[in-house]
């Protein structure tokens, strides 16, 4: 998300015509955002014809023109078909994707053109809330740029560097992958100042042959930082020492740490957990700091550590930034909290249904644990399978059961076939219901909910255990009609 600092155009013709070698045809109107998808396109983006895996965005070329769209970029081949309904830009190419390549071109020049303080984070966990955090407390210090929800690919990434205006002070770049070299190409383009990793941890396992070849996937973001940049590395993951080798092997001029761990440039002396926020007294870069989290959990207030690593890194102001984490509050799908009105007293929602994996959904097992129920209220947990695990995803599964047990969780529902081994693994007193698919548990869960229960849901994005909680928050938080829709949903 940007905050607009003036009503200038965002990128003129002669800029898009010079960035990506397109020629123009017709008049395009002042540019003002860029887009991929005309459901969310808003008058004057700047619309990239790009190629999905099912759809060619060529085909809604007219209907973007019609809503509103400054231009559109398009593949030269299909512009002469595509000009009568508005202005095209025209690029050349002879890849896979055309229209992509210039996107990526766009957003190269971008960054060349911002004198922006650069920041690119990824880690196998916590990388989204992490850059929200960053975007939120820089944000208070000037004018910020970041990544929306978690645009942190081959396309997200070139596309959010297309939208920077160019005169932003901070950018925030998260940067995902599934396989070795993704990350390679990305910070490439990013150039970051100042590259984050969070943790290393078992997902996308089933692509690497081990978690050191997951580390050495993510280390790769150093690769990019520009000389003398900064590199900020989880001082606690066991993987540290493999981390290190990378950051010290790019140009980094410096490398700061975090954790609780006693050498840590960034370090916990105390992390105070509550239902409802964190408390963290830490010595950052040998200044003692305390600070409150408007997040709660542990696993967010050892993130907060990197965050403040990072702040110092780019010289902006430290304690501005911990009053700034009082009001940090989770994105949609990572710990947002609900409050449902039932018959007879309130229970309460914790919606951790963007994506999951080993470590995380035993994260949220712990957040849920420090939350205080009502008399003779539950803690109950909602689980999904978690995908990309590999020859042992089962054990994965399996093993969460432990977790179950030291969180104190009251009763566990389960979808996927992976999930049930989670399950059968349980006492018997902890078992709600197990089913195939999501859609199967709504009716269960809704039955189940009684005054006092605190209940979390989790589980990776295919699976789609958000409709649980839209389901939840329809018959309990909002009109009962939207459980309908919700249920429907495909």
């Amino acid at each position: 998300m940007t905050d607009q600092m003036t009503d200038a155009p965002l990128w003129t013709a002669d800029d898009l015509a010079a960035a990506t070698g397109g020629r123009l045809a017709g008049e395009a109107r002042p540019i003002t955002g860029a887009s991929i998808d005309t459901r969310s396109l808003q008058p004057g983006d700047l619309f990239f014809a790009i190629r999905g895996e099912a759809r060619d965005g060529h085909d809604f070329v007219p209907d973007a023109l019609g809503r509103g769209a400054g231009a559109a970029v398009v593949s030269e081949v299909r512009a002469a078909d595509l000009a009568p309904h508005g202005p095209v830009l025209a690029v050349p190419g002879e890849g896979e994707d055309p229209v992509l390549d210039a996107m990526r071109r766009l957003g190269q020049a971008a960054r060349a053109r911002t004198r922006a303080a650069i920041v690119a984070v990824t880690g196998s966990v916590g990388k989204t809330g992490t850059k929200e955090a960053l975007r939120h407390v820089l944000s208070a210090q000037g004018e910020t740029h970041a990544s929306i929800a978690s645009y942190n690919n081959h396309w997200g990434v070139p596309l959010t560097l297309a939208r920077m205006p160019a005169g932003s002070r901070f950018g925030v770049f998260e940067i995902g992958m599934n396989h070795a070299a993704e990350i390679l190409p990305l910070t490439a383009m990013v150039r970051p100042d100042v590259a984050l990793i969070t943790t290393v941890e078992p997902v996308h396992i089933e692509h690497f042959r081990s978690l050191s070849a997951i580390a050495d996937a993510k280390g790769e973001i150093f690769s990019g930082l520009k000389p003398g940049g900064v590199a900020v590395i989880n001082r606690d993951n066991p993987n540290f020492p493999r981390l290190l080798a990378h950051a010290l092997a790019s140009r980094a001029g410096r490398v700061v740490t975090f954790g609780e761990h006693p050498e840590a440039d960034v370090r916990a002396n105390r992390i105070v957990l509550r239902p409802d926020l964190s408390v963290v007294d830490a010595t950052v870069m040998g200044i003692p700091v305390t600070y409150q989290l408007g997040t709660p959990g542990r696993h967010v207030a050892m993130n907060s550590l990197g965050v403040m690593g990072v702040v110092h890194a780019l010289g902006a102001d430290l304690a501005r930034a911990a009053l700034s984490l009082a009001a940090l509050r989770p994105p949609v799908g990572r710990g947002e909290r609900t409050a449902l009105a039932l018959k007879g007293g309130e229970a309460f929602l914790v919606d951790e249904s963007y994506n999951a994996n080993p470590a995380s959904i035993r994260a949220a097992l712990a957040t849920l644990a420090a939350i205080e129920t009502g008399p003779r209220g539950r803690r109950i947990a909602v689980l999904g399978d978690m995908l990309e695990l590999g020859e042992a995803a089962e054990r994965h599964h399996r093993e969460l059961a432990a977790a179950v047990e030291a969180s104190g969780i009251d009763l566990v529902f389960t979808a996927g076939p992976l999930m049930r081994h989670l399950f059968e693994a349980l006492p018997v007193g902890r078992r709600g219901v197990a089913c195939t698919a999501s859609a199967d548990l709504v009716e269960p869960v809704l039955g189940a909910l009684r005054p006092g229960d605190a209940v979390m849901v989790k589980g990776s994005n295919s699976i789609r255990m958000g409709r649980i909680v839209e389901a939840l928050k329809a018959r309990y938080a909002g009109d009962p009609s939207q459980r309908a829709a919700a249920l429907s949903a495909p």
